[in-house]
């Protein structure tokens, strides 16, 4: 049964496949149809030419033959009877007259010597009458012609053909020269008709073989000029992919050969540019890592002598002379704050290299939004809206250094209060934080979160590193979320961030792996307006 089952999907499959190569917009389809249009446009004309010529000249010789045999039989048999005629003359005339070669049907009409008419016919097509013959054409065959010199003699053959139930005739007429008996022929044309129908079915038949040969053809020649153009699609894609040693197989020297070497070639110089801007890039994030590391060891040493400083600072014994305690304030200030720029660049370091880690727990949001207000004691300066019990798996200390940032920037370049709020949207939760500020200038908006990025150029200098925004957007991001910047209709910013309550595309083995990569990052950055 799954194998019944396996070989319908594949079938399916196979249908949907050929139906979307033969979609309306397709260059094959279009191909076939031209070709198909073309090839009907051709047979259609040639077999009505040929149907016409055939049709004339069948009927032409079908029509030469009877008229010439009805004029001789005329001149012979006709031309033989009296001037007035009696009845039995006439029967006996025309009875020899439709035994001629051509079997026509006759009908003679002339005056007897009292002057009334007579008929004689030859039998035949239910009897042949008057009455079956053309007004028109008994009209124009009594009609006297004058005789001149162009013209010898005062009555002609006239002939029509006509149709009667279905079945064509032609029918003929003329009058003995001199005057007297007039005689009208009909002969049958349905042995004609039966040829020429015969010769449309043929045509017609070699029509619909000439368009179907014309549509093989036609897919023949699209699958020749197609097969190249859908490899070289399929290689587009893969480079897209990022599979960058895709090439063509070149064959022929037309012009789709010509369009697989510059593919190739474009391929190789984009794999070369490729390949030296990563080697840039893995060389610019080592030494960004080296440097991390070799700093961190005399930051070390002069954050303990920092430390002793500020001790001595804030004893009460006063054991800093007062003109040296600004400088002694500055050098505490500047390493704490080279400190956090040190860590925060191997934090951004880790995420370039894709090294960072989660370290998934089950936390309670209420729970950890207040332990992060409270750990920077800006519960004076913050609203939290949050109902305990909205639980997500999440990684606690990423997201404590998302807050951080963002809540540090609202009260920085926002105006109090901010206000904290966290809601449950599907399978997600989102925690907005909104100050009471001016707002993100719309040209800003754009760039808040990008490293580095200064709002003003006479600010060049911040508290911040100005890597907080960015770090905690990269946060969101390995969390499986993000953050988005804007500015409230009744005044301040928002920052929001959306975070899956349980990230199902992140693994239980990534968080066992994310234990020995930790990075602090937890200072906060207060540069987010300037462009963090």
């Amino acid at each position: 049964m799954t194998d019944t089952h396996g070989r319908l999907r594949g079938w399916a499959a196979g249908r949907r496949g050929n139906l979307s190569r033969l979609r309306f917009t397709s260059l094959r389809l279009r191909l076939v149809l031209v070709f198909g249009l073309v090839a009907l446009t051709a047979a259609v004309s040639a077999s009505g030419i040929a149907y016409w010529l055939n049709r004339e000249a069948v009927l032409t010789r079908a029509q030469d033959a009877v008229l010439r045999d009805f004029r001789q039989e005329m001149q012979n048999r006709a031309g033989a009877l009296p001037e007035h005629p009696t009845q039995d003359q006439l029967q006996r005339a025309a009875g020899q007259m439709g035994a001629s070669s051509q079997r026509f049907s006759v009908l003679l009409v002339a005056a007897d010597a009292g002057g009334k008419k007579v008929y004689g016919t030859s039998g035949g097509i239910n009897g042949f009458a008057l009455e079956d013959v053309p007004s028109s054409l008994r009209a124009a065959v009594t009609r006297r012609q004058p005789v001149t010199d162009t013209n010898k003699e005062p009555y002609h053959l006239y002939w029509q053909r006509v149709v009667d139930h279905g079945t064509p005739y032609l029918v003929a007429g003329t009058r003995v020269i001199g005057g007297g008996t007039t005689g009208y022929m009909a002969k049958s044309l349905e042995p004609e008709a039966k040829d020429l129908n015969s010769l449309a079915w043929s045509l017609g038949i070699a029509t619909g073989l000439a368009l179907i040969g014309a549509a093989l053809l036609a897919q023949a020649a699209a699958t020749t000029v197609l097969k190249p153009v859908h490899r070289l699609g399929v290689a587009a894609g893969r480079l897209g992919e990022g599979r960058l040693d895709t090439r063509l197989q070149v064959s022929g020297t037309d012009e789709l050969a010509d369009l697989a070497r510059t593919f190739n070639k474009a391929a190789e110089a984009l794999e070369k540019r490729v390949a030296e801007m990563a080697a840039r890039d893995d060389a610019s994030r080592r030494f960004v890592a080296d440097m991390s590391h070799e700093l961190r060891t005399p930051l070390t040493a002069i954050t303990a002598v920092t430390e002793v400083l500020e001790e001595e600072l804030e004893s009460e014994a006063g054991g800093i002379d007062p003109m040296v305690e600004p400088a002694v304030r500055l050098v505490v200030s500047e390493t704490r704050r080279l400190n956090d720029l040190v860590e925060n660049l191997m934090e951004v370091t880790r995420f370039d290299a894709g090294t960072a880690r989660l370290v998934l727990d089950d936390v309670d949001l209420a729970d950890q939004i207040t332990a992060c207000i409270d750990a920077r004691a800006w519960l004076d300066a913050v609203e939290l809206d949050a109902e305990r019990g909205l639980h997500a798996r999440i990684d606690p200390r990423r997201l404590d250094v998302i807050l951080a940032n963002l809540i540090g920037n609202a009260l920085k370049h926002g105006g109090s209060p901010v206000r904290v709020s966290v809601r449950k949207a599907d399978d997600a939760v989102e925690i907005q934080v909104r100050d009471h500020g001016p707002g993100i200038p719309e040209d800003v908006l754009p760039h808040v979160f990008d490293r580095f990025y200064k709002a003003s150029a006479s600010r060049p200098r911040s508290e911040g590193s100005g890597l907080g925004l960015s770090i905690a957007l990269e946060n969101a991001h390995i969390h499986g979320g993000g953050i988005t910047a804007a500015n409230s209709p009744d005044g301040g910013a928002v920052f929001t961030l959306r975070l899956p309550q349980d990230p199902a595309r992140l693994t239980e083995e990534d968080g066992e792996d994310g234990e020995g990569s930790e990075a602090t990052g937890t200072g906060t950055d207060h540069t987010g307006r300037e462009g963090s």
